[in-house]
């Protein structure tokens, strides 16, 4: 099937054998048309000699200010196909935050579509196709980019507030794909329904494999999301095969009840990741389409989207932990405690990663590079670079990794060492909850409980008394309505301790 595999460098090149091989299949759709592989490859070659024309240098970023759309993947593509690399970012987000971005990365181009962004100028991709393509001159300066080099850069939010620029190359990219494409089962034959905003990680196996595979992506309204009955009628419309969403998606979606009388009749397989998997929004899932595989994945952006993996085997009680599985193809992870020895099996650990999928760093910013990306500590012996996630698993009995918590979410109360995790976890199987994060409160000594759903306080204390023992019980609760997310679709943590903070002032 045309350049595959090791052959391959460049991602760009995957786009490359796909318009070879079904040039007129349509690559990636959405409400407002298509594009067929062929039309992305053209498309991509004329913008991207526009972009060489505009003065952009093999190398250089490309910021992509667009939303999920044909045009956004269209101006990933030119970007590559210029010797560039792409960086999605999220058009809506504050001024402040996007200004401030746009000049530490002083992009060589700003794409956008066609409504813009206010006070950035930027060059609607569209605007670009008809722009004489040179192909001899965009491979030429292709075959100066080595398989180290960027591919894509992500932005995600600090742990001080401060965005930090991931840089994913090539050859992470490709090995990435390579292994997914066989362990997950995706072909040719396979179509994306898309759901994750281009800026957020998750979004890379959608269009990836699309490109790698030949296969088919269309991109889900995101007005779907808001009234699932209208999301399983377009998944079913499009025939939509293969779900790659953010879990928080898929908890929404079990959550509502559309499934009592509305089922995905074309999905086959549903493939997770972005925060941990409940076992009951799992059970609902698969007592709608019973025939369905479903993969639970983990990683973080920084080793190129995922390094382990789950595919559902047996049956799960709805309280019971999900695993996050075993190492993807070609990665190893550590569970290293915190003077960074190994812990025994079945303590929790910090998940530490090694492979060819780590990230090259953070954009400029080399000494946050070196307190993430660090010596192997268990060999001396050459460069052994580890990725510290801050994320704690441990190994279970049956050989597989279980999640336990972020490492800063460990407390010790009441004189026990608690994983708030394990609170959540048991949280997912309360009847009249639907979603739930806890936190400590160190200054009172309490754990905090915030959920959406009918639930009281009482009867999630009654019922979690049958799997926690009394010293985990959250001590303090606040309802919602609608917890808050994030752009990604996840908890915002930081706001429900704002909140907290904002009540307990408050009552002051």
């Amino acid at each position: 099937m045309g350049v595959r595999g090791l052959s391959v460098r460049n991602a760009f090149e995957y786009l490359i054998a796909s318009a070879g091989e079904s040039p007129d299949k349509t690559a990636f759709s959405e409400k407002a048309g298509s594009v067929s592989f062929r039309g992305l490859l053209e498309r991509a070659e004329s913008a991207g000699t526009a972009l060489l024309d505009m003065g952009c240098r093999r190398g250089s970023p490309v910021a992509v200010l667009c939303e999920r759309s044909v045009d956004a993947v269209c101006a990933f593509m030119a970007a590559l196909a210029a010797g560039c690399y792409y960086v999605p970012l999220d058009k809506k987000m504050p001024e402040k935050r996007l200004a401030g971005i746009l000049e530490r990365l002083s992009p060589a181009a700003v794409l956008c579509d066609g409504d813009g962004v206010s006070g950035v100028p930027a060059v609607p991709v569209s605007a670009l196709y008809g722009h004489e393509a040179r192909p001899g001159a965009l491979s030429a300066l292709r075959g100066g980019v080595l398989d180290c080099d960027p591919a894509y850069m992500i932005f995600t939010s600090g742990s001080t507030g401060a965005p930090k620029g991931i840089l994913i190359p090539h050859r992470a990219l490709i090995d990435f794909v390579e292994w997914m494409a066989p362990a997950c089962g995706i072909g040719r034959e396979d179509k994306m329904g898309n759901q994750a905003p281009f800026y957020f990680d998750l979004s890379v196996k959608d269009l990836w494999l699309t490109v790698k595979c030949g296969a088919s992506a269309h991109i889900i309204p995101a007005g779907c999301f808001m009234f699932p009955k209208l999301l399983v009628d377009e998944l079913n419309a499009q025939g939509v095969t293969t779900l790659i969403w953010a879990t928080s998606a898929f908890s929404m979606t079990a959550a509502s009840g559309v499934f009592e009388k509305h089922v995905p009749e074309t999905v086959r397989k549903v493939i997770l990741g972005g925060e941990a998997l409940r076992a009951r929004d799992l059970n609902i899932w698969r007592r709608a389409i019973p025939g369905a595989q479903f993969i639970n994945l983990y990683g973080p952006t920084e080793v190129t989207v995922d390094c382990t993996y789950y595919i559902v085997d047996r049956e799960f009680a709805d309280g019971e932990p999900i695993p996050i599985g075993r190492p993807c193809e070609n990665m190893d992870v550590l569970l290293l405690d915190g003077g960074l020895r190994p812990v025994p099996a079945g303590e929790p650990g910090e998940i530490c990663v090694r492979g060819t999928g780590l990230a090259l760093g953070y954009f400029g910013e080399p000494e946050r590079t070196r307190a993430s990306f660090i010596q192997n500590p268990l060999n001396p012996n050459w460069p052994d670079i580890l990725y510290r996630t801050g994320d704690l698993a441990r190994l279970g009995e049956d050989g597989l990794l279980y999640f336990s918590s972020r490492a800063d979410g460990q407390i010790k109360h009441l004189g026990y060492r608690i994983e708030l995790g394990e609170i959540e976890t048991a949280l997912g199987a309360v009847e009249g909850v639907t979603a739930a994060a806890c936190f400590y409160d160190e200054d009172a000594g309490r754990i905090v409980c915030a959920y959406e759903g009918p639930a009281t306080p009482e009867s999630i204390t009654r019922q979690l008394r049958s799997s926690l023992p009394r010293y985990m019980l959250p001590n303090i609760f606040k309802q919602y309505d609608a917890m808050p997310r994030n752009r990604n679709g996840k908890l915002d943590r930081p706001a429900l301790r704002r909140d907290h903070e904002n009540d307990k002032a408050g009552k002051l």
